[in-house]
């Protein structure tokens, strides 16, 4: 049995571990040459593998008996177009690890707030009493896990859409919907596209299954409520804002009043759980936290292991993470905010005036609909990078804004325009690749930065 691993990153190094482990011959290629990847080949030293590094070979793709492609790899690339064309099977990461797992499987896919709610659910079902394995797009590859050998009662996946684009037979016990929004629309030709990637996770599952869908979500909700496993609800409005249609057969969980998450399912007695004091901020996130916790009550999780979860549980990094108070001006970091749906959330979680950072390398989005965000939160917009002519063509006029050329030179301005109670926030609404590796640089850079002052 042969198989090419496309892309030498966490996955392509894990899946070549398990597929080495599994006695296949495996080749690795990856367009960066042998001195960009020193870190990944020390990972595969004493791992019996063929490497063709600097360039993809068009033959090497046609020679295999299958293929398992990174996520960061196109899939429009001409060696895997002439691959599919030859009826070669194409798979993830994810895909090729589900093959050899048993355990019953959480998987959490949406635009935004992926990585908050898998966080959540694994915590809460450690909390519980139970052992979990998170993983998947997160940044622990789920092929990790197959060479465990202590196995978990639940395995817990954040599953991306790139992922997704190569499933064929991946089937989790629950999926958890959280929201769409345009994204990645630089690799997608169409938002249909990226939608139907998304929607790929159902695929397989059956009546013994069962979906947590943001009820808010009218292409989610139009689209999973004809499908066969069984439904929960999630929404961030009260009972009263539930339209009439859900409200009758209503299964799931709500806020109500804003401070307060309300169970209401048949298969469960009702039960409030209070959030007043919770770390997470912002609306978007009570959200994370319902969905969260009805994944956690599928799987067996008690009330109490939950609610202490739901309090205590702190902001991830570059996710609305909380970074410095400095002369009564607050400093929040959400680098992870990519795409223009997560950056408009961040700003609704601010009462404070916002002076916005924003700026990066465009992902093919309309920044028009963040209009009046800007002009009911954002004192001054600062922005930077590749896509900050775009941006100030659409969203300038709603805000004091300044074009810089230098991330340090944004972060600089945006503390010396800050006043007393002044929210200085980090949400770029693009890419982060155009200055930095990826958006945790940007993010550490941020913080280091505001260190200084």
């Amino acid at each position: 049995m042969r198989a090419l691993v496309v892309g030498l990153g966490r996955s392509g190094v894990a899946a070549t571990k398990l597929l080495v482990k599994k006695g296949v011959k495996v080749t690795v290629t990856d367009e960066k040459n042998k001195s960009d990847l020193k870190d990944e080949l020390d990972l595969l030293k004493g791992v019996d593998f063929e490497a063709e590094l600097g360039k993809h070979v068009l033959k090497t793709f046609t020679e295999q008996d299958f293929i398992v492609v990174s996520p960061g790899v196109r899939l429009d690339i001409k060696p895997l177009q002439q691959a599919e064309k030859s009826k070669i099977p194409i798979m993830s990461e994810i895909e090729l690890a589900s093959h050899f797992i048993t355990e019953p499987i959480i998987a959490v896919t949406g635009t935004n707030g992926k990585t908050t709610t898998s966080s959540l659910i694994a915590e809460m079902i450690q909390v519980g009493g139970k052992s979990v394995f998170l993983g998947g797009n997160i940044g622990t590859p789920l092929s990790d896990y197959v060479g465990r050998r202590e196995k978990a009662d639940w395995v817990v996946v954040e599953v991306s859409s790139f992922q997704l684009d190569t499933c064929s037979t991946f089937k989790p016990h629950i999926a958890v919907f959280l929201n769409l929004a345009p994204d990645h629309l630089d690799r997608y030709a169409s938002y249909d596209d990226y939608v139907n990637a998304k929607f790929k996770l159902k695929d397989n599952m059956t009546e013994e299954d069962h979906l947590v869908v943001n009820l808010r979500d009218a292409k989610l909700m139009s689209t999973l409520s004809r499908v066969r496993p069984k439904m929960l609800c999630f929404t961030s409005d009260s009972m009263e804002q539930i339209p009439a249609m859900y409200l009758e057969k209503f299964q799931g969980a709500y806020l109500n009043p804003a401070t307060t998450i309300h169970l209401k399912a048949s298969r469960w007695k009702e039960h409030t759980f209070p959030v007043e004091t919770a770390l997470l901020r912002g609306l978007h996130n009570r959200e994370n936290m319902i969905a969260a916790m009805l994944a956690a009550k599928l799987a067996g999780i008690s009330n109490e292991a939950i609610q202490k979860v739901l309090t205590t549980f702190k902001p991830l990094p570059h996710r609305m993470e909380f970074v410095a108070k400095k002369n009564q001006v607050f400093f929040y970091n959400d680098s992870k905010g990519t795409n223009v749906h997560s950056l408009l959330r961040s700003l609704e979680s601010f009462d404070e005036p916002v002076i916005l950072i924003a700026g990066g390398r465009d992902k093919g989005e309309d920044y028009a609909a963040l209009g009046p965000a800007i002009r009911l939160h954002v004192k001054n917009l600062i922005l930077v990078g590749e896509a900050k002519e775009k941006i100030n063509r659409a969203i300038g006029d709603f805000s004091e804004t300044f074009l810089v050329g230098t991330f340090e030179e944004a972060v600089y301005l945006a503390y010396q325009k800050s006043r007393s109670g002044d929210v200085i926030l980090l949400s770029p609404g693009c890419a982060s690749q155009d200055m930095f590796k990826n958006y945790e640089e940007r993010g550490d850079y941020y913080k280091r930065i505001v260190s200084t002052f």
